[in-house]
């Protein structure tokens, strides 16, 4: 009975364990040595929705606070985007992939994000030397859904403003600004950047239409965004305006030199605009006939990015999530670098991202700093153990001193006292007694100037002997006064390299940012864990020292006068 028992306990065990979820350390493949956790947080804190959001093209920014570049190949080739079960591969397209400058985007095709959630999660594998491209990663619609007509990035190489199949080419070359949204961006200027795009797909479609894009507006007051046909987008007053025939729609604001989502959903007699992921203004207005011209930016002078142009109606939670995902300031996306080794169970932890983002510089600093550590730390104990050995010894030959009556001369031939300051003292006075012949048989007695002399000489060990409990502390003053220093200009010179790295990538996202300032600061803090501790072990050993120097002071004074009135002249 009792081993039946234990069978099923030991099977209902097992049951419960194969009911239970994944660990967090499986791996999707052991030859890809590091990955990159991506978590899309729908939740109050991140960008809430309240229904799931299907097939959602999602930019995914890659820089070196979160992804390896080192391990990844140059081309990123070795790059895959594994589902959140680590088995599942996802469909993905690269935007941009520079290893020099270590900035990376990636457009995700995510099948189904969760409202509400903070556990929508997906990894972006890298580092396998051997792994050859995969066919579907050269095509770059593989991160979009098959209702997507057209996504202009504006960072091509060739044609610069080409759609994402590249089937697409506006009629003029148009210039680029690298420091873009997400990478580069197109320049506005006034005139109009002219794509040919036949609405075949979109009438087939059952006349459905969704337009999105990124704007940042010199002047709000009056922009063209958008003109196709009958439908026009524009801005307005600060106001996102759309129009087709007499119906006119408009709703949000717009701030001037900002980076603003714009989205219009168009369709079944319904016209929705959007303004930063919400939904500002709905009202009716039926397809028009749309043409083969498409012209965006007339009017208008600022940056424009990322063109989307769908042939169905997107859920306001998928364009929720879209722009969530391609702003810079956006709470939606979460990333955390992880490795093989750790098996992703156990993350490398704040701390660790910033040592891996140190830059050289800031590699010396901490360097020396380490060093300066190392020296103060051996002078604070060596200091203490010399001190408190004085002490110790002090005590010891005082009681011997102050009990001896006319035998004062003799102390030193019955004990050593090795590590008392004040014995050393007294023997050096005891030897220009003996110089004197001071207490022999017959010996003299000591005049006023014989007993100066005494003192002088005494008072010279006096000097030494303090000179030798101070050596060395002014190494602990260099580094409470130079730590700080160092650090502060390993942080300025870090945050001016993380600055001119970003302005040369282009990329001006949060995220890509505050790896390389937060691992700067490194440097301060370093600086300041050197100086803490050693202003509190100066100013202990400083006022264990100035004892030991009082006692001695003290001493001198005693001795002087036992000796005057044992041998001085009366």
């Amino acid at each position: 009975m009792r081993k039946a028992s234990f069978r099923t306990g030991l099977l209902a065990l097992a049951l419960i364990g194969s009911a239970l979820p994944g660990a967090a350390h499986a791996w999707w493949n052991a030859d890809w040595s590091g990955r990159t956790r991506i978590t899309l947080n729908t939740s109050a804190q991140g960008t809430e929705t309240k229904e799931a959001a299907s097939n959602v093209a999602v930019a995914v920014r890659l820089h070196s606070g979160n992804f390896d570049f080192t391990a990844a190949k140059e081309d990123g080739s070795d790059l895959r985007v594994i589902a959140a079960d680590d088995k599942t591969p996802l469909k993905f397209s690269i935007e941009r992939f520079d290893g020099v400058n270590e900035l990376a985007v990636l457009w995700v095709q995510v099948p189904n994000v969760l409202p509400g959630s903070d556990k929508n999660q997906f990894y972006v594998y890298a580092g396998n030397a051997k792994a050859a491209a995969e066919p579907g990663d050269s095509v770059a619609a593989a991160g979009f859904d098959a209702a997507t007509v057209a996504a202009f990035h504006f960072s091509d190489k060739a044609p610069a403003g080409a759609d994402h199949q590249g089937g697409v080419k506006p009629e003029l070359p148009i210039t680029v600004e690298a420091n873009g949204l997400l990478a580069a961006s197109a320049k506005l200027s006034g005139a109009p950047i002219v794509y040919p795009l036949s609405d075949k797909t979109i009438v087939d479609g059952g006349n459905q239409l969704t337009v999105s894009l990124w704007v940042k507006l010199d002047d709000v007051t009056r922009a063209g965004v958008l003109n196709w046909g009958g439908l026009n987008l524009n801005v307005k007053g600060g106001k996102l305006v759309a129009s087709s025939g007499k119906t006119e729609l408009a709703g949000g604001e717009i701030a001037a030199a900002k980076w603003t989502h714009l989205a219009l959903r168009l369709g079944l007699g319904k016209a929705t605009l959007f303004v930063g992921g919400v939904q500002v203004a709905q009202g009716d207005m039926a397809t028009p006939l749309l043409g083969s011209s498409l012209k965006v930016g007339e009017g208008a002078v600022g940056l424009l990015d990322e063109l989307q142009v769908s042939s169905n109606l997107r859920s306001a939670e998928w364009l929720a999530v879209s722009a969530g995902a391609q702003g810079a300031e956006s709470r939606l996306v979460a990333s955390q670098r992880e490795t093989a080794e750790s098996g992703g169970e156990e993350h490398a932890g704040h701390f660790a991202i910033l040592v891996k983002n140190l830059t050289t510089d800031a590699w010396i600093v901490i360097i020396i700093l380490g060093i300066m550590f190392v020296v103060a730390f051996w002078v604070t104990v060596s200091k203490a153990i010399l001190v408190s050995r004085a002490a110790k010894d002090n005590l010891s030959f005082l009681k011997r001193f102050r009990a001896a009556d006319k035998d004062l001369l003799t102390l030193a031939q019955t004990a050593k006292h090795k590590h008392s300051p004040l014995f050393r003292l007294y023997e050096a006075g005891i030897e220009q007694l003996d110089k004197r012949k001071v207490g022999h048989a017959g010996g003299p007695v000591l005049s006023g100037p014989a007993m100066n002399a005494v003192k002088a000489s005494v008072d010279a060990d006096f000097v030494r002997e303090n000179a030798h409990l101070n050596s060395n502390m002014v190494l602990l003053t260099i580094a409470i006064a130079g730590g700080p220093f160092l650090g502060l200009l390993g942080t300025v010179v870090g945050v001016m390299i993380t600055f001119a790295a970003i302005a040369a990538a282009g990329d001006v996202n949060v995220n890509a940012i505050a790896p390389g300032i937060a691992s700067a600061l490194l440097a301060t803090v370093a600086g300041l864990a050197v100086a803490i501790p050693a202003l509190f072990a100066y100013n202990y050993l400083a006022a264990q020292i100035k004892n030991v120097s009082s006692d001695m002071q003290i001493f001198i004074d005693e001795f002087i006068t036992r000796v005057a009135e044992l041998h001085g002249a009366p």
